[in-house]
């Protein structure tokens, strides 16, 4: 008996000493809230380091197999893509995530899997009158009736390199190269900041449109800081190319990286993100889109409208990342 009850002792033990380490470039108070429920519900305790993404890749690269590192998060394809390219990702196969996160979500070599998405819009002030009857597309921005009334992210963040690398998958590296030197000749100012800055410039009258993701307005919508507020208030969204391919979708994803250790909690991770009580902890908390189509999200999502997205496989979007970078650098789009 005193035998069995040391056995079993032990068998707790060791489930309960169970570890397991994310690398993560998501700094959202909710990813913490998702750990600490996580680490409740499994007895799995979850170390957790935050870095840029580029940091986290290079990290992983110079450890190589001695990485204690078992998951790595991060937001947009183009990080994600990064990370597959530099060998630090392992394939996952789990039927949960297969089922869960829809095709062209995921890596096609299930090297990553999309956890939440976000859509890239066109903002403007509802209070402003602003004209906004010929700005319909994504290739609408290139028009040269919309010079000096633009404003955007750097060429060098990676919603405006995933943004390029849609339209060369939808149009082709030709068409894309003259819409990105249309876009850069009808920018306002200078490309500055993230995007509540451009939202900022937009309110303040400094631009008309503003390419940006929505989950930003909803962070300006709810933020405590009451100017915040009112921008988030003042912004329209338009969603583009509605009759044609949908809105250009970007994600958040999670990958097992090559030097897990602990490849079974890994996958629990994976999966236990892609329950619905955590889809809906991610939305609720970041106003972004669940991937999941079966969480029901708040009323700050709902109020960004109904919309048509593009399904194009963000694995493709991806392969035009490298392009996409070309192509800014030769044109000079900073």
């Amino acid at each position: 008996m005193k035998k069995f009850f040391f056995l079993l002792t032990l068998g707790f033990s060791v489930l309960f000493a169970a570890e397991l380490n994310i690398y993560s470039a998501r700094h959202y108070d909710a990813d913490f809230e998702i750990i600490k429920k996580f680490e409740q519900q499994t007895g799995i305790k979850v170390n957790h380091t935050q870095a840029k993404a580029s940091e986290l890749i290079k990290r992983l690269q110079l450890e190589g197999d001695n990485s204690p590192a078992d998951l790595f998060i991060t937001a947009d394809v183009s990080n994600l893509t990064e990370a597959k390219n530099s060998g630090i990702l392992s394939p996952v196969r789990s039927d949960f995530l297969e089922q869960n996160v829809p095709a062209h979500l995921r890596d096609a070599d299930n090297q990553w899997f999309a956890i939440t998405k976000r859509a890239r819009i066109i903002a403007y002030n509802k209070n402003a009158k602003t004209d906004i009857s010929g700005l319909k597309n994504y290739e609408d921005l290139a028009k040269p009736e919309f010079k000096g009334k633009i404003v955007m992210r750097s060429a060098t963040a990676p919603y405006s390199k995933t943004l390029l690398a849609s339209i060369i998958a939808n149009d082709g590296e030709a068409e894309a190269r003259k819409w990105a030197k249309g876009l850069l000749d009808n920018l306002a100012t200078n490309p500055k900041g993230g995007d509540r800055d451009q939202a900022r410039q937009v309110v303040a009258g400094e631009a008309e449109f503003a390419v940006m993701n929505t989950y930003y307005i909803g962070l300006l919508k709810n933020s405590k800081n009451p100017k915040d507020v009112e921008v988030g208030e003042a912004l329209g969204i338009i969603f583009p190319n509605q009759d044609g391919r949908g809105a250009h979708i970007n994600v958040s994803g999670i990958a097992m990286t090559k030097a897990s250790k602990n490849q079974a909690e890994a996958r629990k991770f994976m999966e236990f993100m892609l329950t619905p009580e955590v889809q809906k902890m991610l939305s609720d908390s970041n106003y972004e889109f669940p991937v999941r189509s079966d969480v029901e999200v708040s009323q700050t999502v709902k109020d960004f409208g109904v919309f048509k997205e593009d399904s194009i496989s963000v694995s493709k979007i991806a392969e035009n990342v490298k392009t996409a970078v070309k192509i800014y650098d030769e044109l000079g789009f900073r």
